[in-house]
């Protein structure tokens, strides 16, 4: 599997690799190639990459294609194998602040430090990488190897391709690349022995800064997203409350995705979810259990999007995994809420607000001129009374009754527009129906 590593190491980055490591993972692949060129970027984002790639099981190389400084050179220090373009550049890895302007001297040294630590930790049995690597992040650090000093004090070590081949030691050993290739594919061929066939490159797309945009935002996407579809299952048919909460859901669905958070699966429990949702409306309505397990399952699919989870890895259910996206989800459903109060504040009056509470009665063409809703309230008894669905009940819709429309429910399975029913019994929401048979 070869990953491009272009640009400036930032979240999109994250993400391609991310998602490209666990495709390699899911499909077998025994070697990932990045195929870097990079000028550096955010430390948090690399820390981050490197923790993604010490999960890979198999063999990883870097390819200097043709510049891997700063953040690139950690990067490229966490794989097995630094390989070089003949142009190709890598080091000056010293942290500075995000708009390219000095540390304060004592955090500076805090952070170094670490980043030696760290470089130490991962190059360990690698031959000269962790001292040449800390060379590239430390000033002050000098590079000697027996009785030459590559890199004295008071200045960063950047490698050629050439340098970085050069062999030192005894026995001589390189002191920073595994080999030199002219172009990827001949690394591909040479070293690795790979085929078109037996090679995949990942490929990029707009995708991955969409994707940025959306996990960003991800909270006030479900929020809306579930505030919508629970208007949508309080109103009669299928319109556009549905299809905004549909939209926004695959929204958030599609961001994790790219963010290499998760598969297909989660939208999978989240249709299955939504299906149990469906059945107890239509056909088993008052069953709580049905509707409650199906309300289960799509809110633990979207905290399952939300996880980084690695393929062949064990689930732990552990603070590190499922904190954040647990929190995003109460974030959500907090928006939703608010969202909720101020519709019910702001718009008690709207088509909007009596489609969702299911008014007693709702003023139709097929009302009595003149008549009032409420005077509903001094009708005779409506139960018995036979009247007309004048929507489709899946199970709510409205119903013509005596010349008056409406709101109802069927109390088992659905009609179509224009079906006899007969009223059975009355609720604060409105009739009670059933339907007729012809």
């Amino acid at each position: 599997m070869v990953i491009p590593v272009r640009e400036e190491i930032a979240t999109p980055i994250l993400y391609i690799i991310r998602r490209g490591l666990k495709e390699a993972i899911d499909q077998k692949a025994d070697v990932v190639v990045l195929d870097m060129k990079t000028p550096g970027g955010a430390l948090d984002v690399t820390f981050e990459i490197m923790e993604a790639l010490g999960r890979f099981p198999g063999r990883t190389i870097t390819y200097v294609n043709t510049e891997a400084i700063s953040a690139g050179a950690f990067i490229s220090a966490m794989t097995t194998e630094i390989w070089f373009a003949p142009t190709g550049v890598i080091g000056a890895a010293a942290p500075v602040m995000a708009t390219g302007g000095e540390i304060d001297a004592s955090m500076k040294q805090k952070i170094v430090s670490y980043l030696r630590a760290r470089v130490r930790a991962v190059s360990e049995g690698k031959g000269y990488r962790g001292e040449v690597i800390s060379a590239m992040i430390d000033a002050n650090y000098e590079l000697k190897i027996g009785d030459k000093i590559i890199k004295p004090k008071g200045e960063l070590l950047s490698l050629t391709a050439s340098e970085a081949n050069e062999r030192y030691g005894d026995p001589a050993q390189p002191l920073l690349a595994a080999g030199t290739a002219a172009t990827l594919d001949e690394l591909l061929t040479q070293k690795l022995g790979a085929t078109a066939e037996s090679t995949r490159k990942f490929e990029v797309s707009w995708s991955e800064e969409f994707a940025v945009l959306l996990n960003s935002i991800r909270p006030v996407l479900l929020g809306l997203g579930l505030l919508l579809a629970f208007i949508e299952f309080k109103t009669p048919g299928f319109g556009v409350f549905g299809i905004s909460a549909a939209v926004l859901l695959s929204a958030v669905f599609f961001g994790h995705y790219i963010a290499g958070f998760s598969g297909h699966e989660p939208v999978l429990v989240f249709v299955l979810g939504l299906l149990a949702v469906m059945v107890e409306l239509i056909f088993f309505p008052g069953v709580v259990v049905v509707a409650a397990g199906g309300i289960l399952l799509m809110l633990g699919s979207l905290v399952w999007s939300m996880a980084d989870l690695w393929p062949n890895e064990p689930i732990t259910f552990s603070p590190e995994v499922f904190l954040e996206p647990i929190a995003n989800l109460v974030a959500a459903l907090g928006v939703s809420v608010v969202l909720g109060l101020l519709l019910a504040r702001f718009l008690p009056r709207g088509w909007i607000w009596d489609r969702m509470v299911l008014a007693t009665s709702v003023s139709g063409s097929a009302q009595a001129a003149g008549s009032a809703p409420d005077v509903v309230a001094s009708e005779p008894s409506l139960i018995g009374a036979r009247g007309v669905a004048v929507t489709a009940l899946y199970p709510s819709g409205q119903v013509e009754v005596n010349g008056h429309r409406y709101e109802a429910r069927l109390a088992v399975g659905s009609v179509e527009r224009g079906a006899a029913v007969v009223v059975r019994a009355r609720s604060e929401f409105g009739l009670v129906v059933e339907a007729i048979e012809s």
